[in-house]
């Protein structure tokens, strides 16, 4: 293997508390090894565009507390064409990058694995997106910061849903994945859980809320995960109403602030790991993978085990302690 002398690193899709840690992770390690970086832009679209930026030490001064990406990113259909991938490498080979670091989801994966096939580029991607639904590791970038930032929403809403005897359905983030449902339900005393992986039935919800009214609980919080098969929460409130109008119904849907603020610790520290890791399994001649922490040790997959690996499934004994702190 050539060695390696400029990495170019990138993020792309939703953006995640904690990639601005991981961008000065990987750059400053680059570095401290003798590698220069190149900072990209936009994602894939700032790959195609050659929108490309020299990063030194001091280009992430003062970031790891901040959310978002100061790379920025976003969405590119072009380079899902062969023809949109060929420019980006003319604009990559242009630039001396000799290898990528990608921080982002599913899609950026993809997007590295078929860029590193076609054009044998090495390639590491980093986890960063709320939802936790990446095989290979055990969390993700941004996931506790905003289970955070979801169970502090939930700690306000119970105050105001007590005073007025309400019954809220709140909405979190998780088209796919109801990691964020779960665990902050859990955090948060929720009532009910509504998630995309359990087909759970109007009547059923309605069942188990009439059972809490008879134990006399005067408000309840029934978190919904916005890919529940219901139709979110406004659907599920409307639907519920009209057969149980016992309590004032109200939604309340977070939204993007979920993704949004200063990264939690663990999400900095984890960032941090992550970075520094990925820059070192390049070094060592690993040319398509991705980082992620298993129990309390950083590892890598290979990026085609990670996409193609096992469903990934939620915690069943935390689905049950879920039920069970219900009642």
């Amino acid at each position: 293997m050539n060695k390696i002398e400029r990495i170019g690193v990138y993020t792309s899709g939703g953006d995640a508390p904690g990639m601005n840690a991981a961008i000065r992770a990987v750059v400053r390690t680059a570095l401290y090894n003798g590698i220069k970086v190149t900072g990209i832009y936009r994602g894939y679209e700032g790959m195609i565009e050659g929108d490309f930026k020299e990063m030194v030490s001091r280009s992430v001064s003062s970031i790891l507390q901040k959310g978002g990406t100061i790379l920025k990113s976003a969405r590119c259909a072009e380079f899902r064409t062969p023809e949109g991938r060929q420019k980006a490498y003319d604009q990559v080979k242009a630039a001396g990058i000799d290898a990528l670091v990608a921080i982002g989801g599913d899609g950026t994966f993809t997007g590295a694995e078929l860029f590193s096939k076609e054009f044998d580029i090495p390639v590491m991607c980093i986890p960063g997106t709320i939802d936790n639904d990446l095989y290979g590791s055990d969390y993700t970038l941004g996931f506790d910061t905003a289970n955070n930032t979801v169970i502090d929403a939930i700690d306000k809403i119970k105050d105001t849903a007590a005073s007025h005897n309400r019954l809220f359905f709140v909405e979190v983030m998780g088209r796919d994945s109801g990691c964020i449902a779960l665990n902050a339900g859990v955090a948060g005393g929720a009532e009910a859980l509504m998630l995309p992986e359990k087909d759970t039935a109007i009547e059923e919800l309605i069942d188990s809320l009439e059972e809490a009214r008879e134990r006399n609980k005067t408000s309840m919080i029934v978190i919904v995960a916005e890919g529940d098969k219901n139709g979110g929460a406004y659907n599920v409130a409307k639907r519920v109403k009209e057969k149980f109008d016992f309590y004032d119904t109200k939604v309340s849907i977070l939204g993007h602030l979920q993704r949004g603020g200063s990264p939690s610790s663990f999400d900095r520290v984890l960032a941090t790991r992550m970075g520094y890791f990925a820059v070192n399994e390049l070094i060592r001649g690993n040319r398509s993978a991705t980082v992620g922490i298993r129990g309390s040790q950083i590892v890598s997959t290979s990026l085609e085990e990670a996409l193609r690996g096992k469903e990934l499934k939620l915690d069943e004994e935390l689905l049950k302690i879920a039920q069970v702190m219900n009642i």
